[in-house]
């Protein structure tokens, strides 16, 4: 016989179907709604994407001759790629390889001193206060907002006049300013360094510039990083400021030095060489690649680190 005592535990035990259906019904409500058109628009992007490259690989294995009479999707019997990438490099006296050191050149000098400067700009917009500020702000958003082809007469009339034309700091000056870097890092300094972790470290007696080093550029590393691939991606892929700026093939970046072998065709007299400007073209972007592949993990840890509040 049961007792009273026994009732309310009775009624404080759920059945197993109860606890099943409350399960479904949590599970039913934690678990994501799929939509298939967020998924056929994800699809298309992916496509969008990989299918240039793809053929743009499958085009760097055919030779000149299998590259105009075979189909552009597909793979032709004779599979050119090592002798194309072997032309590559020797043609015009090795002038690929000049080309892929003037834009590593660019790229580190204009690149990394663009990501310095926003991280010097925006760290110290972001934590300090002089009068002025809403102004500079201004500027800096102004300075988003205009293209920069717009700005590439002025720029080249300005160093024209300096004597820095067809050189290499006529390409590399102009990339050390970057307005979106700089706003990027202002807004991710706000937020990703507290101000009170700052005025700590003041009142221990350390000093700005080893709270900067020791404290806010860890904390800053994931918009360090994605600063970096942004200046990085641009420096390399620039084209329009090096072709009303340089004059000297010796100093051409791979995106003008591709173009110009490009135009052999349509020269009097020029040799086509489209297997090598594809294959060129596909030489070109493996750096890119592979950076993004090499900074991929610092850019999703310092995210995740940054996630966690305690």
């Amino acid at each position: 016989m049961p007792t009273a005592t026994d009732a309310p535990a009775r009624l404080r035990t759920p059945s197993a179907g109860t606890v099943t259906r409350r399960r479904r019904r949590v599970h039913s409500v934690d678990r994501p709604r799929r939509s298939t058109a967020v998924t056929v628009l994800a699809g298309l992007v992916v496509l969008y994407t990989l299918v240039p490259l793809a053929w743009l690989v499958i085009s760097a294995t055919k030779s000149q001759e299998d590259l105009l009479g075979s189909p552009g999707a597909w793979f032709s019997g004779r599979f050119a790629l090592w002798d194309n990438i072997r032309q590559t490099l020797t043609y015009g006296d090795g002038i690929f390889g000049r080309w892929l050191l003037n834009t590593l050149l660019y790229v580190a000098l204009g690149a990394g001193g663009a990501t310095l400067l926003a991280v010097l700009g925006g760290y110290g917009l972001a934590k300090f206060d002089f009068r002025g500020k809403r102004t500079v702000f201004a500027l800096v958003i102004g300075a988003v907002a205009v293209p920069t082809t717009a700005l590439a007469v002025p720029t080249f009339l300005m160093f024209s006049r300096m004597g820095l034309t067809n050189t290499p700091w006529a390409v590399i000056i102009p990339s050390l300013v970057s307005p979106f870097g700089l706003y990027l890092m202002w807004v991710f300094a706000t937020e990703a360094v507290p101000t009170e972790l700052l005025e700590a470290a003041r009142v221990d007696g350390s000093g700005e510039l080893r709270t900067f080093f020791r404290i806010s550029l860890p904390l800053l590393a994931p918009g360090i990083v994605t600063v970096l691939l942004f200046t990085v991606v641009t420096t390399w892929n620039n084209y329009f400021l090096p072709l009303i700026m340089i004059k000297d093939p010796n100093w051409y970046p791979l995106t003008l030095g591709l173009s110009a072998w490009n135009d052999q065709a349509a020269t009097a007299g020029g040799q086509p060489v489209f297997n090598l400007v594809i294959t060129g073209s596909l030489l070109t972007i493996l750096p890119l690649i592979a950076a993004f592949l090499l900074l991929q993990r610092y850019w999703q840890s310092g995210l995740a680190a940054g996630s966690v509040k305690e």
